[in-house]
Order: C-alpha cells, then structure tokens, then sequence
C-alpha cells in the first residue's frame, strides 16, 4: 500500500522568522500519521530552523534542489551531503521553475537523483509539459521522454523509492488546475511507462504527486484518483489552514 504524500514547496517565500511560524502551525495542526507523510520545503535559509521546528515530529524536511557536485569551487550552490547534513530527507528536483529560469534539462535532473540516492535523500523529481505542447498533442510524449531522461541508469530499487510530481506547466501558480480526468490519465501513463521500464513491483511502489494549483476545494476529488498518492503544493502550502485541509483530504 503506496503512503500518501504532501509536500509543501515553499518556493522563494519566507523569512527565518515567518518560516519557523508556519511550521510551528502546521505542525500542531498536524496530528495523524497513519495515511499521509508530510514534508516542507522551505528555502535553504530556513532549513536548520525548521529542522528544529519539526524534530520528534513524524513532519519531514525537504529541499528545493541541490547541484550533482560533491563539493567545489560552484558559486551559490548546495551539494547532497550539505542537505543531509541539514536534516533533509527529501529533496525536489525539476521543478519547472528550475527547467525555465534555470535551462536545467533531463540529463542534469538525472545527475542531481544519482548523487541524491548515494547521500539518502529521496528524490522529488519533476515532469510535465508546457500548454504548448497540450494543445498540441504532445503531453504523454513530452512527460514520457523526460519520465526517460531523468530515470537513466537509475536502479529498480531508487525508482521504487523516489517520488515523481506531475507538474502540468500551465497549471503552475495560475490557479487552473488539470481535470480530475486528464490528471489521472498522465499519473496512469507515467505508473504503467514504470512498468514497461523496470517491472510491476516498481510500478506499484511509486508515488505520483499532482503538482500544479492543488486547493482545498479539489484535493479530495484528485486525491481520490487511483493513482494519484499526494500532491505538491505551492502557494495553498503557505497558507496553514489551506495546506492541511489538503492533508485531511
């Protein structure tokens, strides 16, 4: 039985201070653990105060990327082990922020989950396609190709235990969100290219998120997918109220 998952990416947003506020809220509001793991995502400055925050708690930390790099002369960037060290269990990794402002490709996204897996932390990893390549027919091609790219050379067992965000590009803090339907079919897609990939055991085991305008007014009914296991939350996971009304759902 996949375990939900909700992770809250708290994109470039908040200070130390606001950052340990809302976690501190989130959770004591949060109380159950059977059915869902929760993981926030803040920026890497507020990384050791939430650590701090969500200790003995069943909450999980995550980052918002890392670079393939061990270490090194790489202005401005964050390796795995500095994650790790951090206190994070999880790590998202691209993200079409990332791909966009940032020219980040499969290959890259792909060296990032390998030096991910060896340092412990759980990959995040990002797909979708842009409303471009939706209307014109291209999107199980687009997420297939880069489902592809960033799963090369990946063991069965890592991709059993990573987590894959379906992140429509056009769905991304606009506020429209893909049909319950058309979500579905793409987390179906990509589970059964899983299969096709490496076997039904791995297909069965992994976690597909839906990424993109995931409110509390629809949580429930895309959470009610069969194959839909959580979702990445953006804007409604800065939001207290809004982010565990999605939990609860």
């Amino acid at each position: 039985m996949r375990k939900r998952i909700i992770a809250g990416n708290w994109k470039m947003n908040k200070t130390v201070a606001e950052a340990k506020e809302l976690a501190q809220a989130i959770v004591q509001g949060f109380t159950r653990t059977d059915s869902c793991e929760v993981v926030l995502c803040p920026p890497f400055t507020a990384l050791a105060a939430l650590r701090e925050v969500i200790a003995e708690t069943p909450v999980k930390l995550g980052a918002q990327n890392m670079f393939w790099e061990e270490q090194g002369a790489f202005t401005g960037e964050i390796s795995a082990a500095m994650l790790k060290s951090a206190g994070c269990t999880y790590v998202i990794l691209g993200h079409s922020e990332r791909r966009q402002y940032f020219q980040e490709s499969d290959e890259t996204v792909n060296k990032k989950i390998l030096r991910a897996f060896e340092h412990g932390l759980i990959p995040i990893v990002c797909v979708g396609e842009t409303l471009a390549e939706r209307q014109n027919g291209l999107t199980h091609q687009v997420v297939e190709k880069q489902v592809r790219g960033c799963l090369a050379d990946l063991t069965s067992d890592q991709v059993a235990a990573l987590v894959i965000a379906y992140e429509p590009v056009w769905a991304i803090g606009t506020g429209v969100v893909a049909t319950t339907e058309q979500a579905q079919e793409v987390h179906a897609m990509i589970r059964a290219l899983a299969g096709k990939m490496y076997s039904t055991r791995v297909a069965e085991s992994l976690r597909l998120q839906y990424g993109g305008s995931m409110k509390p007014d629809n949580a429930a009914q895309l959470l009610s997918q069969d194959d839909i296991d959580g979702g990445l939350i953006g804007g409604a996971s800065l939001d207290v109220k809004s982010f565990l009304q999605i939990v609860y759902a």
